[in-house]
Parts: C-alpha cells; structure tokens; sequence
C-alpha cells in the first residue's frame, strides 16, 4: 500500500509539473504565431515581418520568457524528483501564474515600442479595405455543432453507472487525496451523490459546446491581397480547433464515468487523478501541436504567400490594451485573438456583456449545486 501511495505521489507530481513548461512554451512562441500583420498586438505591414528591428523585439520577448520557463522548470522537476510537494504545488500554481503575467507584461511593453516604430516609419492605412470570398472551391470550417450530442451519451452513461452501483458505495466515500496518497476527506453516501458526477460532465459540456458555438460564430479574418488563401488558411485553423475541442471534451467528460467506478470502489481515487491529469496534458499538448502547426487564425498555413509594404486595414484604435477588442461599429460578437491562441470577443456589444453575466449565474449555481450535493 505505501508503494502505491509513493508511485502515486509521484505520477501526480510528475505530471502536474509538466504543465508549466508546456506554458512556458506557449508563451515564448506566441509572437512568431501571429499573423504577418501583427506584432505585439499592433497593426503593421506584411512586409515588416522580416524587418530586423520587430523581429529583434520578438527575440528579446522570447529570450526573457525562455528563462522563466527554464527557471521554473528546473524547480518544478527538484520539487517533483525529490518528492517535496510543496515546491511542486508553489511553482504549478505561481509559476504558471508568473508566466502569464510576465507575458502579458512584456507584451504591452514590447507594444508601446513597436507603436512608437510604427508611428516613425509613418505606417498607416489610406482606407479600410473588406474583402468577399466568392468561388466554387469549399472552405474549410468548424465541424458541426451536432458532434456535441455525443455528451448525451456521457451523461446517460454517467447516470446509469452511479445508479446501478448505489449499493455497493460506502457509507463514507473518498473525496480528496494529498500528494502522498493519503484520503483526507470523505462524504457521506445519499441518493444525491450519483448526481454529482452528472452535474460535472453537463457543465463541462456547457462550456464546451459555447466554445464550439465561438468558433462558428466568428468573424473571419481575410487578407485583400489573397482572400481565397486567406480564407482557406483560417478555415483549416478553426477546423483544427474545433476537432480538438470536441475530441478533447469528450476525453475529459470521460471523468463522469471515472467518478462513479471511484465511488464505488472499483477503481482507485488515486488512478482516478491520474487519469484526469493526463487527459488535460494530452489536451494541452495537443492544443499547442495545432497552434505550432497552423498558427494564430492558420498565420503559418498563410505565411508563403508574398508580403505587401502596404497597411491594408488598421484598427488598433480598437484594441484596447493590445487583447480587449471594443468596436460598437462592427456586429461580430466573436474573433481571433491578437496576441495569444483563440478566439476572444467584442466588449462594446450588450450581447457579450449578457453572456457574460449568463455564464457568470451558471458558475454560480453549479458551485452551489456541487457543494450541495456534496
């Protein structure tokens, strides 16, 4: 038993701490994902991508966010290899915190200068251009919303697993386990209790399914200069993104069917973490294959068609902050990101504002529920 509790304890850490230089790394290729006419949240050229100073400034940016990953890597992996959870658990949670804090800042930093760049060499754009893609040729697109009706499956399965092993649960059962293996915290067995699985896997579907809707619902971004390119490159990369996100909620929701075996004793808490912890590295790993691979918006999958020294669109005006888009002027609710991997919204429309406050009130009462049931 304490050999199982020792592997366990360090599967767990192990694991846990590969996630901070995934996020590390993340973060140092952020810069070179982004679209041609975008650095550090700013609107230049297509051309200015090779220039020597903008690309000075991505290599800084990386350089520095190289170091804090490495930094923070090396004592994530003492902490883990010599089995002090504490330094584990310090650099997960303010390590992964510092990285993306550092990065954000960093990112303004490197912003405001290349704003200064911009307005020196006297980038601006004479009109806003649209562009319409019209051809016989399909493009590519997100996956259908219908892949989604797959959770009811999940949810059903979940449901029949704790209702059909009611009796065989303890009185008490196992809730929460520490780094060396050991139960901490148990909760008392009531006909509730089977629901409390159900209820995770609905509303982590929730959330899967309104990010799927994102991706649908997005403005698509296009280049005047080759729209048809353009087009094709952001419909492979939301195409992408959308496969990995049903495949990997589906993955996830799997946690439904686990809880349950865990409660009833068929499997271990301590397999059930290790289950869970793997399934969201595969995730995030697979999250990063698809931005390396494609891009921000497919920003790679686009990257060989010829640059232009010409400013064809600028709406840094907009931008607020290099990540906050506020355009009442532009009906889109959703688009990509400008710095970073995804999708993000447009504060200045009242619907997000009321999705916002809707997603807000469903936290709220599936914390309560959770509590409650358990």
């Amino acid at each position: 038993m304490e050999g199982n509790a020792t592997e366990f304890a360090t599967a767990m850490l192990a694991l846990t701490v590969l996630l901070v230089p995934i996020v590390g790394i993340m973060t140092v290729v952020t810069p070179f994902l982004m679209r041609r006419g975008e650095v550090f949240a700013v609107t230049v050229p297509d051309a200015a991508a090779r220039d020597p100073y903008l690309r000075g400034l991505k290599l800084r940016y990386a350089l520095i966010m190289g170091a804090i990953t490495a930094a923070l890597t090396a004592a994530g992996a003492f902490g883990s290899f010599t089995g002090n959870a504490g330094v584990a658990l310090a650099v997960l949670c303010v390590g992964t915190l510092l990285i993306c804090g550092v990065s954000y800042g960093l990112m303004l930093y490197f912003r405001a200068k290349v704003q200064a760049y911009k307005k020196e060499r006297g980038w601006h754009a004479a009109a806003q251009e649209s562009v319409a893609v019209v051809g016989d040729a399909p493009v590519p697109h997100a996956v259908s919303l219908k892949w989604d009706l797959l959770y009811l499956p999940v949810l059903a399965v979940t449901l029949a697993i704790g209702v059909a092993g009611y009796a065989q649960m303890p009185d008490l059962i196992p809730q929460h386990m520490n780094f060396q293996g050991e139960v901490t915290e148990y909760m008392e067995k009531t006909p509730l209790t089977v629901l409390a699985p159900v209820l995770i896997v609905a509303f982590m579907a929730a959330c899967m399914v309104f990010s799927h809707w994102t991706i649908l619902r997005s403005k698509k971004p296009s280049n005047p200069n080759a729209p048809a390119t353009s087009a094709l490159a952001y419909g492979m990369f939301a195409r992408a993104q959308s496969i990995l996100l049903v495949a990997g909620g589906l993955a996830l929701s799997l946690l439904g069917p686990v809880m349950q075996l865990a409660f009833i004793g068929v499997i271990g808490l301590a397999q059930a973490g290790v289950f869970v912890v793997a399934l969201a590295l595969v995730m995030v790993v697979g999250s990063l294959a698809i931005s390396l691979v494609y891009g921000q918006g497919g920003a790679r999958v686009f990257a060989r068609m010829s640059a232009s020294d010409k400013l064809l669109a600028d709406d840094d005006e907009h931008w607020k902050l290099g990540v906050f888009y506020f355009n009442p002027d532009d009906s889109s609710l959703f688009l990509p990101e400008r710095f970073g991997i995804g999708w993000t919204m447009n504060w200045a429309r009242p619907a997000v504002w009321a999705i916002m406050a809707g997603g807000f009130l469903l936290t709220v009462a599936f914390v309560v529920g959770v509590m409650t049931i358990m």
